[in-house]
């Protein structure tokens, strides 16, 4: 057998025994190879660097300081992760203990709402495949229209749905809808009925933080946001989540709500929402939220846990 080929066989070996969790045995039969060749291939496979198993230290939590934002904020989880000596690092240490906390969610779950953005994009990435036919992706508020990103709504529930062979519904409308006529009538179209019925029923959202810069980065949204958002003054927003936006006391700024989708009021019912924030830098988006009670659970380091302290002074 010629090296190519050989190193397509190894690979394939490895795949049905680490990924697909075969055993030897059918792995044997579909080679046609004997269990100890299969064991040998293995054994190669590892030792040519073809396959690399690495085991990653569980990432400490600064127990002390999630129950001072316990007792603060009255928020059921708070999870903040002890800093390492790399932001980078912290970041990815963020992002590998959230999958690993979400992923462990979803399984008591029937339905679960989705946003957009890079974190939720990442954290789908580091999800373990399973198979769960009775489980549903959702979007719950329409598309935000950040074009040309794999990041997008849209992408992201198909995304999900693959990782647990799972089913996924649309909201094919965009995030805010001017007209309120129009966005009221919109609830009751066939196309977007299956999206909402499902939303109505989440037992999970999860999201990460967004700031000003989630809307001005949306031409459309930017351009028309006296009218989308009235008496809204931009420099008090703290945060955006939902496609909400808010001021750092945690108070929503959108009395008159053109978003499309589930309700403010009907999302402070789902029984779990998780938020994530990797970034310092959304320290006072946190703040508000946690002042505001829009999150049941947050995922977070010791670097924002401490500026969102700093923020409070």
């Amino acid at each position: 057998m010629d090296d190519v080929k050989h190193r397509e066989q190894l690979a394939g070996i490895a795949q049905d025994y680490y990924l697909s969790k075969l055993p030897i045995t059918d792995i044997s039969e579909k080679y046609h190879l004997s269990r100890y060749l299969i064991s040998k291939s293995l054994d190669e496979a590892l030792a040519s660097g073809l396959v690399k198993i690495s085991i990653d230290t569980p990432v400490s939590r600064n127990v002390e300081m999630e129950l001072a934002f316990k007792q603060k904020f009255n928020i059921r989880n708070m999870m903040i992760l002890k800093d390492s000596d790399s932001p980078d690092k912290d970041s990815a240490n963020v992002i590998d203990f959230a999958a690993a906390e979400i992923q462990e969610l979803i399984r008591h779950c029937h339905v679960v709402g989705m946003t957009w953005g890079d974190t939720v994009w990442n954290i789908i990435d580091r999800f373990q495949t399973e198979v769960r036919e009775n489980l549903i992706f959702t979007q719950f508020v329409g598309e935000n229209l950040k074009l040309n990103t794999a990041a997008s709504t849209v992408p992201l529930v198909q995304k999900a749905a693959a990782k647990f062979d799972a089913q996924y519904v649309t909201l094919p409308a965009p995030l805010y809808v001017n007209n309120d006529e129009i966005r009221e009538a919109l609830r009751s179209e066939p196309a977007l009925v299956p999206a909402l019925s499902s939303a109505a029923r989440m037992d999970m959202v999860f999201a990460g933080i967004g700031t000003l810069a989630s809307i001005n980065t949306i031409p459309v949204w930017k351009q028309h946001f006296s009218n989308l958002f009235e008496n809204v003054d931009d420099q008090q927003i703290a945060g955006v989540l939902f496609g909400r936006p808010y001021d750092v006391d945690g108070n929503l700024l959108n009395n008159h709500d053109k978003t499309m989708g589930v309700s403010m009021d009907e999302l402070l019912t789902v029984p779990r929402r998780v938020g994530i924030v990797k970034s310092k830098f959304k320290s006072r988006a946190l703040l508000g939220a946690l002042r505001g009670g829009f999150l049941t659970d947050v995922i977070t380091n010791e670097a924002v846990a401490n500026r969102v302290l700093l923020e409070m002074d």
